[in-house]
């Protein structure tokens, strides 16, 4: 983290300008010393904000790349990123292990890109014809929680099944193959086992999973005031940016395809099974029991050995910042 460090007159300058949320150049100067280091995939977020008119910060943004949000928050946990975000299950094992991190906003978003997929000409029907069969999912992610809350609603557990834990590119050539029965898998994974023309959905995750991705930043940051300055500004343009790709969703497809290396097509499609429009929006009641209700699960799954409580990781002081967007 940036050791830029001001005198008392200039921090309480700084800190009004926060509470009053002030356009930037009443404070940009006191951010210019400032580097946030935040995570990203695949270089979405710069994309967004530079599409969006929303990259000229007042301060440095030094973008990490990760491929998964628990690699995020191990990351957050040793010092080494500002802002990243996560599904609500990187949490619960975070809560679990007493991480040094925060939730200071949620990002709702879609589900409908988080299934079941069963091959074309399966005759399983239904989650309770998983019975017995090869199901493939990805240990510790979004699929393993909805598969597991599947498979409880239909009075089966993971022990019915042949449970096998392959990452994306290895269940997708399980898949292929026809050495799974069925695979629980999220993101773009769908829409090329479509596209082969051998997969259809058996379920959606719709209805078990919140929609809630957290949006996270480390608690030593937040306590520095030029640091969280950044963080809140960078909050709000997070937030419109997000805005601008849902009124711009034509733009937006052609700029996010070739870098995260996908046919516009397949874009479109995500774009146009949406659950829930992506909007950046305050912790609320609700969005920590839904987090809460994914850390019992896996507590219920012995995953997690003990009770946790993922209260005190959520942070709503900069709720104002976000109604700001």
């Amino acid at each position: 983290m940036a050791a830029h460090r001001f005198l008392p007159g200039r921090r309480a300058l700084l800190g009004a300008a926060l509470t009053a949320l002030a356009p930037v150049p009443l404070w940009a100067s006191a951010l210019s010393g400032v580097t946030l280091r935040a995570g990203t995939f695949k270089g979405e977020d710069q994309l967004i904000l530079s599409l969006a008119g929303l990259a000229n910060t007042p301060y440095t943004v030094e973008y990490h790349q990760f491929n998964s949000g628990q690699l995020e928050v191990e990351a957050m946990n040793a010092g080494a990123l500002d802002f990243a975000g996560w599904s609500e299950i990187p949490l619960a094992f975070a809560a679990a292990a007493g991480a040094r991190v925060k939730v200071i906003a949620v990002l709702k978003g879609d589900v409908n890109d988080q299934v079941v997929l069963v091959p074309k000409n399966s005759a399983i029907t239904s989650i309770a014809d998983l019975k017995g069969k090869r199901v493939g999912y990805v240990r510790g992610t979004t699929s393993h929680y909805y598969l597991l809350r599947m498979l409880w609603a239909v009075g089966l557990n993971f022990s019915d099944i042949q449970a096998i834990n392959l990452s994306p590119t290895d269940g997708a050539e399980a898949f292929r193959a026809g050495d799974l029965d069925a695979w629980a898998i999220y993101g773009y994974a769908i829409q090329f086992a479509l596209a082969e023309g051998n997969a259809r959905v058996l379920r959606t995750a719709v209805g078990i999973l919140s929609g809630n991705y957290l949006v996270g930043a480390a608690p030593a940051a937040l306590a520095d005031p030029q640091q969280r300055a950044a963080i809140a500004d960078y909050l709000q343009r997070v937030g419109k940016g997000y805005a601008w790709t849902e009124a711009n969703k034509p733009q937006w497809t052609a700029a996010l395809a070739p870098v995260i290396n996908v046919p516009p097509s397949f874009v479109q499609a995500e774009f146009a099974h949406e659950s829930q429009p992506y909007r950046l929006v305050p912790i609320d009641d609700a969005a920590i029991a839904s987090a809460q209700l994914v850390a019992d699960t896996f507590v219920k799954a012995g995953l997690i050995a003990q009770s946790v409580n993922v209260a005190p990781y959520f942070d709503r002081s900069l709720s104002a910042a976000i109604a700001a967007t």
